[in-house]
């Protein structure tokens, strides 16, 4: 345990030997934010509530006929805070990468897989002779990218902008059609013409401030950090060798962490009703397990979830906390023999742009990005439905959802026959939009917040959507918690 954590050898004077402190949420953030408070706090008496069955959220790992499926995410960047959290829980050695070989990926068009040009990541192209080369761009779509550096910066006046508008007027209409919206389209399930760029590719925006252009920020960047420029020019898509998963899938993660946590903290199947003041601390109506009372409140929750529950106790705070809109996706897993496709799945997967009118918003090979995911000579590959883009087909039933998927890989993958079997995974209203002014209301949502200084929130509905944003925040929350009982 890092020194720090073990500097708490007597309470302070403002701190209660025993603090009641209540996490609300059961999800990765959730699960993060309570192993951490009992890190800073370890004589804290801790309760954790998830309304549910189960813990960890959108992550869910099933095993079935010797295939490992993930309901939702199926890797994370290993960034710092990921990283720490894993070396903590013992978790390092656990940690499989990416297949070096196949680390690129698939665009549609006309129907056909093309590959995204090596070095072509989000908006940031750091080859230009792939993208020369690349069949995906007309010769003038081609010209239109090369001339990027031509293109003045926006004013500085202007602090936010949808990443349609940022990407057509650096990159071009065509870069963006063919490239930029399915790339974001898989990441956020988003409609880029709303998205902020300050709130997800804030990077970019830096890159224009800086530089004046991508392909000189790029440019410089390669020749300032060699190594990085050698591992992004090879990948495609994504940052693929940064991409790392617990070999028994994520619910190795989300157990790990439950592990560490008293079997007698933790409720499950105990909605939280409501919320108010009690005093200089908080009472919980736990539905049927009566009120309780607590020093401090972590609401790890979706945004809509907790403006709902503090909309009486904070009307403004609630009504900014509902104001984030969310998106849901279907993912429906399907496993075939690899001699029933017939293409060479020598990648990690592929995007659909908008404009090739299909149903699905992309596909991953699952299977071939990590290993222990398919028996030998099988795959499993998941593709994604719905989003922003196409929020009817949620409204499909199961059967619909495998017909739609298997029929998309017969038409892209030439897949015949049916699939050994197919898995439907579905997360309504589980993605928060970051729409243009998001980080405004978010500064206001935190102005907000700090009014309730034993109150923190905490989740992928603020500072970002992935794994590592949400342990990052549910830790956050966790230290600000720790602070405010200490004053």
């Amino acid at each position: 345990m890092p020194n720090d954590l073990m500097s708490i050898a007597l309470p302070p004077s403002g701190l209660p030997l025993t603090p009641r402190i209540a996490v609300i949420g059961g999800g990765i953030t959730g699960l993060a934010a309570a192993h951490r408070i009992l890190e800073l706090l370890p004589a804290a008496k801790l309760s954790l509530f998830e309304a549910t069955k189960r813990l960890g959220g959108v992550l869910e790992t099933v095993e079935r006929d010797g295939f490992l499926i993930e309901h939702s995410a199926d890797n994370f960047l290993a960034v710092p805070a990921v990283r720490d959290l894993c070396d903590r829980l013992e978790l390092m050695d656990e940690l499989l990468p990416t297949d070096a070989a196949r680390r690129r990926a698939f665009v549609v068009r006309s129907g056909k897989l093309i590959p995204i040009p090596q070095g072509f990541y989000l908006m940031s192209p750091r080859r230009a002779w792939p993208i020369l080369a690349s069949p995906l761009l007309s010769v003038s779509g081609k010209l239109r990218l090369l001339a990027e550096p031509l293109v003045p910066p926006r004013p500085v006046a202007v602090t936010d902008e949808s990443i349609a508008s940022f990407a057509r007027r650096r990159l071009g209409r065509e870069v963006f059609k063919r490239l930029v919206q399915p790339l974001v389209a898989g990441i956020y399930t988003a409609d880029p013409e709303k998205l902020s760029m300050a709130a997800t590719m804030p990077q970019f925006l830096d890159y224009e401030r800086t530089h004046g252009s991508l392909l000189r920020a790029t440019l410089r960047s390669n020749r300032s950090n060699p190594d990085t420029a050698d591992e992004a020019a090879v990948a495609s898509g994504a940052r693929y060798g940064l991409l790392v998963a617990p070999r028994l899938g994520m619910n190795q993660l989300v157990s790990a962490l439950v592990s560490r946590l008293p079997a007698d903290c933790i409720h499950v199947e105990a909605a939280v009703k409501g919320i108010r003041r009690c005093n200089d601390g908080w009472l919980l109506d736990v539905g049927t397990q009566g009120n309780e009372a607590f020093d401090a409140v972590v609401l790890a929750l979706p945004a809509y979830a907790a403006g709902d529950l503090i909309m009486n106790l904070d009307p403004a705070l609630g009504s900014e906390l509902q104001g984030i809109e969310y998106a849901g996706c279907a993912i429906v897993s399907l496993a075939y023999r690899r001699d029933q496709i017939g293409h060479a799945l020598n990648g990690f997967g592929f995007i659909v742009p908008q404009t090739e009118g299909r149903q699905i918003i992309a596909a991953s090979f699952a299977s071939l990005k990590f290993a222990g995911r398919a028996p030998a000579d099988d795959v499993l590959i998941r593709v994604f439905v719905g989003g922003a883009l196409q929020p009817d087909l949620l409204d499909r039933s199961d059967a619909e959802l495998k017909q739609i998927a298997s029929t998309e890989l017969a038409e892209l993958l030439q897949t015949s026959g049916e699939p050994l079997f197919a898995d439907v995974a579905r997360w309504p209203r589980s993605m928060p939009q970051y729409h243009v002014g998001h980080l405004d209301r978010v500064a206001r949502i935190e102005q907000l917040a700090s009014r309730h200084a034993t109150l923190a929130l905490a989740g992928n509905a603020y500072r970002g959507v992935g794994i590592p944003q949400c342990i990052a925040s549910g830790n956050a929350a966790a230290e600000m918690i720790a602070s405010a009982l200490r004053d």
